[in-house]
């Protein structure tokens, strides 16, 4: 089957975070973490057949969908999950807040690495931890475990793994998991792994490890957050999940999230199942598209001569360095030339722009010849 992914659909007055931020303003948006493909055609159908339908009332994951998911993990992930496991959740967000009250006290502290993805940042100081943020290696996403042994302190309760990596890309390694599922064992941390993005991986020497499928031990202190909102596109539709083995942690999740957080709506839990049953063939075509427009944004990035970046292994986010440029708000720039990206200072990482390469060819076109243009005045 053939899919139109360079179809340009115009999402101006729809409501949509990423399209209607600049109102009339001739600026591309490459910001939001929402792809501007259509939906599968196989969820677009099932969406349609659950609208006729015609009833909407409060609703829960079917058999059906636990089924598709468990055989989603065992396939995809060589994961074999029990069905008691699974809490489904209406987003990744809500399942990191969730999570972060529900191990440790007041006071306690939650590690993360950095950059990235800005919510890890948010949500253990709402939930009245300390944050406490390590730089990674490098700008490819390498951990840099010597910072992590010096950084933990005895009220450490948790760390927070994004993998694949947002914003850098990175899709960490067999050995890189298991040396960081060490760490979590000596002192004692549960391990909140953020694996939304596991369904796009580009390169093709690369594969998405879930932390919690290597061993028990690591297993029973692991908290997997995952939804097919980023591969599929049905981001608004919100329907996510977490994957926790260990009976008595789940139940803790389960008591942070009671009265505080809503259940999934019918049509994240339609798409859901639509997305991971039925949609093995646009899948494989999206990740040859976003190969080609990663390449596409790699050449324009290095013949620019004051910008650089580390291809992404996985996702559609291209994590570039601006440092060179010598700007203090390299966002405004950026504006400037028509382009409208994530500030890296939202992420720990000042000097950087975070571009959304999931677009039309026409749409990357355009915006990488106002690339060319940034700083150039």
């Amino acid at each position: 089957m053939q899919f139109d992914f360079d179809e340009v659909v115009d999402r101006h007055q729809t409501g949509s975070d990423k399209w209607d931020a600049y109102d009339s303003r001739d600026i591309i948006p490459m910001w939001v973490a929402d792809m501007d493909f259509r939906a599968p055609p196989a969820v677009l159908d099932a969406l349609h057949a659950r609208v006729d339908h015609g009833v909407f009332g409060y609703t829960s994951a079917t058999s059906e969908l636990v089924e598709v998911t468990c055989t989603m993990l065992a396939d995809h992930c060589d994961w074999r999950v029990e069905p008691d496991w699974l809490v489904w959740l209406p987003g990744m967000v809500p399942g990191l807040h969730v999570a972060a009250a529900a191990v440790g006290e007041d006071g306690d502290a939650v590690m993360t690495t950095t950059p990235v993805y800005p919510p890890f940042l948010l949500a253990p100081p709402r939930a009245r931890r300390e944050l406490l943020t390590v730089p990674l290696a490098d700008a490819s996403g390498r951990i840099d475990f010597d910072a992590l042994e010096a950084a933990v302190h005895p009220r450490a309760r948790m760390l927070i793994l994004c993998n694949p990596h947002n914003p850098t890309g990175r899709v960490y390694s067999e050995e890189e998991l298991r040396r960081l599922a060490d760490f979590c064992l000596r002192h004692d941390l549960v391990l909140v792994s953020d694996e939304i993005h596991c369904g796009l991986v580009l390169d093709s020497d690369a594969r998405h490890h879930c932390v919690a499928a290597l061993g028990e031990e690591i297993a029973a202190r692991t908290i997997t957050l995952m939804a097919p909102s980023k591969t599929y596109n049905i981001a608004g539709l919100g329907c996510s999940l977490a994957i926790i083995p260990d009976r008595d942690l789940r139940r803790r999740f389960a008591r942070a999230r009671a009265g505080f957080v809503p259940g999934v709506n019918t049509l994240g839990y339609t798409a859901a199942l639509a997305a991971w049953r039925d949609c093995a063939s646009w899948h494989a075509a999206l990740i040859d598209v976003l190969r080609r427009n990663r390449d596409l944004v790699q050449a324009a990035v290095d013949a620019h001569p004051a910008l650089s970046m580390h291809s992404p292994q996985a996702t559609y986010l291209a994590w570039i360095d601006c440092r060179e440029l010598g700007l203090k708000h390299p966002a405004t720039a950026f504006e400037a030339a028509g382009l409208g990206l994530s500030d890296g200072q939202a992420f720990d990482g000042t000097g950087y722009m975070r571009l959304n390469f999931g677009c039309p060819l026409p749409t990357l076109e355009r915006a990488l010849a106002r690339l060319q243009q940034v700083g150039r005045d």
